[in-house]
């Protein structure tokens, strides 16, 4: 079983505050005897479902044709922030220990249940904080996923949390649409589309459902 887990880019996707919308045009139109429909689009990269890449907080690091694909393939643990979590709180590194039981996997996605695939842009909500991140790096992780529009607070200037991972060979895709996948253990199939000297890469992501032996 396949899980869409991508925000579109679409007119109707809520950029980031400031940022440039999701626009589509058309080149030739058939109505007005062109030989064919052409599109154009103009967008920013991180309206949508995206991977961020080291470029986006650092000058000096690698920009998105460096994406590493193996990253954004491969076994992925979903896991929900409770409901009865302060969403004012963030998550150190208890809080992220309770959640996954102890085993960091190489992939993690968090579904903080505040999203823009709801049509609207969130006020806030709950991020890593900067050591619990760091520690995540430390045990093996290589990408780490959310539902919410950046694994940073959106008041945040200084990014800790994309400093800890992509300063460190971790990764970050954000947008993601998780409202309709429960808990578990999947394979992540995401991999960034091929875009050279940016920030960022819109990804068209997808779960595959992990079924365990005797079912």
């Amino acid at each position: 079983m396949l899980f869409d887990i991508s925000t579109p880019l679409a007119a109707t996707t809520p950029e980031w505050p400031g940022d440039h919308a999701f626009a589509c045009g058309w080149t030739c139109r058939r109505e007005r005897n062109d030989s064919v429909n052409l599109a154009a689009v103009t967008t920013s990269f991180h309206v949508g479902t995206h991977a961020d890449a080291p470029l986006h907080v650092h000058s000096a690091w690698p920009a998105s044709e460096a994406l590493e694909l193996d990253a954004f393939v491969g076994p992925t643990r979903v896991i929900t922030l409770p409901a009865y979590h302060d969403r004012s709180q963030d998550l150190d590194v208890e809080h992220v220990v309770e959640l996954l039981g102890g085993i960091v996997p190489p992939r993690v996605l968090l579904r903080t249940g505040v999203s823009v695939a709801d049509g609207a842009f969130p006020a806030d909500w709950p991020c890593l904080t900067p050591t619990a991140a760091a520690w995540l790096v430390h045990q093996g992780l290589r990408l780490w996923g959310v539902d919410a529009p950046s694994v940073d607070r959106r008041e945040s200037k200084e990014l800790p949390v994309h400093h800890a991972l992509l300063g460190h060979n971790a990764f970050v895709l954000e947008n993601l649409d998780l409202r309709h996948v429960p808990a578990g253990l999947y394979e992540l199939i995401a991999p960034p589309l091929a875009v050279v000297g940016a920030d960022a890469a819109p990804v068209r992501a997808l779960l595959r459902a992990v079924v365990t032996p005797g079912r």
